[in-house]
C-alpha cells in the first residue's frame, strides 16, 4: 500500500494542473527527484513537505493523512 502523501502530492498537483517540472522548481529541486517522491522511490524531505503546504494552502496532516 502506497504512502497517503504520495497520493496527495499528485493528486494535488494534477488539481492545480501543474506539471512535475514546474513543482521540482518550486521545490528547488529537479524534476526526477520530484517524480522519485510521486513514485515513493524517495521520502519527501520535511522542508519539500513545509514547501508545498504553504504553496497549496493545505497542511501537513492533510499531506500526511492525519
Amino acid at each position: 500500500m502506497e504512502a497517503t502523501y504520495i497520493k496527495r502530492i499528485r493528486d494535488l498537483r494534477e488539481d492545480h494542473d501543474k506539471t512535475q517540472k514546474q513543482i521540482a522548481d518550486i521545490l528547488g529541486t529537479s524534476q526526477t527527484m520530484y517524480a522519485r517522491y510521486e513514485r515513493g522511490a524517495n521520502e519527501l524531505p520535511l522542508r519539500h513537505l513545509v514547501k508545498l503546504c504553504r504553496y497549496y494552502g493545505v497542511s501537513a496532516d492533510y499531506i500526511l493523512g492525519i
